[in-house]
């Protein structure tokens, strides 16, 4: 009778469990103001180094520039290390999101980029930070970051070229006896599906490695990871080569304008000439002022001489037009001097009666190159014809001389640049 009246009784009013710490009691108690928890000493103090694992993903990623060489990104860096004095077990959940005001109250670790040039944190609507702990004492800590890394480029191959900006994590005031960085094993750098570039693809493969640093200090970790962009150039394409081509072709134009219009031939010249220059000097606006000669350097100083060349092919043309006037010119010279040697030579020496014979120095027309094949006794117009020919014929000549050269250049350079060069640069990587 009395086993039912307990069995009843147990029924009746059931063992209950042990009511969990408050929520303020039990952070007290983890985050040290009742457990003797200090928070500027590291886990396993005295003992081995604590192992901190990061990754980061890659939220935005651009603003690429040469002239300063360095670029931006926005990313969530996150850490995860081992505190056994935060494990707990009061609470059944494995893992416990805190307020992030609970990061001044705990041990971190004192990472920083080695190659920064400026950040921020962002604060709305609230600080981007995350902290988690689980009840192995495990601790996640998540923040959000904008960077402004550093990144050495060369530009020999500017706008074909291919650049590797680096990124380091480095431990400032805790050595390898104290503290370690590694990445995570299966995702370490992940980039948001929806990332794009206005100049650049940001390849997939992305080198992971270990930048260890030896000061006089000692030696402090570092761990790195390398982004390899490709530019695009389809920007630099329509804004200067296109443009650039079509101006050396338009100086070209000249050659099938008539000889005598100078004005047209002089002023088409000069404009091309000057388009150039202008171009050239846009191309190098916004580009660092390097001592190397760049591939957008090469290009542009390839058809400024092309539309100065053709400026001077005019030149040629007509002088070599002109020269019927000088051949008059002389040949009225040399008549002249040949009249005075007459009446010189039939000139009284004395009273004897004889002749005082004078034969001074007269050049001669067939002595001047441009004038040895032209047969004696030609007219006016005959000789004017043989020489507007002539003009004509450079004429001719450089309608097939230039195209055919530039043509060539540009099988070279693209050759170059497009295909020796990235397989060169492929090859490296």
């Amino acid at each position: 009778m009395c086993s039912v009246s307990v069995i009843c009784k147990e029924m009746k009013f059931p063992n209950r469990a042990a009511k969990p710490p408050s929520p303020s009691d039990f952070l007290d108690k983890l985050m040290g103001r009742t457990s003797g928890y200090d928070a500027r000493i590291r886990p396993d103090f005295k003992g081995p180094p604590v192992n901190v694992t990061c990754n980061i993903f890659i939220n935005s990623f651009g603003s690429i520039t040469e002239t300063t060489m360095d670029y931006r990104l926005n990313v969530f860096l996150r850490q995860q290390w081992n505190d056994p004095r935060l494990a707990y077990k009061e609470y059944p959940d494995d893992s416990l999101d805190l307020d992030p005001s609970m990061l001044d109250s705990i041990w971190k670790p004192d990472l920083f980029f080695a190659n920064e040039k400026g950040a921020n944190f962002h604060e709305v609507t609230t600080d981007n930070k995350l902290l988690r702990i689980f009840q192995n004492g495990n601790v996640l800590y998540s923040i959000r970051l904008t960077l402004t890394l550093s990144c050495p480029m060369d530009l020999k191959n500017f706008p074909m070229d291919s650049q590797t900006c680096t990124m380091q994590l480095e431990s400032f005031g805790y050595t390898m006896n104290d503290l370690i960085f590694e990445w995570l094993d299966v995702g370490a750098v992940q980039v948001a599906d929806d990332l794009m570039l206005p100049q650049f693809v940001l390849r997939e493969e992305k080198d992971l490695g270990y930048c260890t640093k030896h000061y006089n200090t000692g030696k402090f970790t570092c761990i790195e990871v390398k982004f390899h962009l490709e530019r695009q150039m389809g920007y630099y394409l329509i804004q200067m080569y296109i443009p650039s081509l079509l101006t050396v072709i338009l100086s070209w134009v000249s050659f099938w304008i008539n000889m005598d219009a100078a004005p047209a031939r002089v002023g088409l010249g000069i404009t091309t000439v000057l388009t150039m220059t202008t171009q050239s000097s846009g191309s190098r606006a916004s580009l660092p002022k390097v001592s190397y000669v760049k591939a957008i350097d090469i290009w542009m100083a390839v058809c400024l001489l092309f539309v100065f060349a053709a400026l001077l092919e005019y030149a040629a043309v007509n002088f070599v037009s002109r020269q019927h006037k000088e051949f008059f010119k002389r040949r009225k010279k040399l008549k002249e001097q040949q009249r005075q040697r007459t009446v010189s030579a039939t000139r009284p020496l004395g009273p004897s009666g004889g002749c005082h014979l004078l034969f001074p120095a007269v050049p001669e027309m067939d002595s001047t190159p441009v004038f040895a094949d032209l047969p004696p006794g030609l007219g006016f117009y005959d000789i004017r014809r043989r020489f507007v020919e002539r003009a004509k014929r450079i004429d001719t000549i450089a309608r097939a001389v230039f195209p055919m050269s530039f043509l060539v250049f540009n099988i070279l350079y693209w050759l170059t640049y497009k295909v020796l060069r990235q397989e060169d640069i492929r090859a490296a990587l």
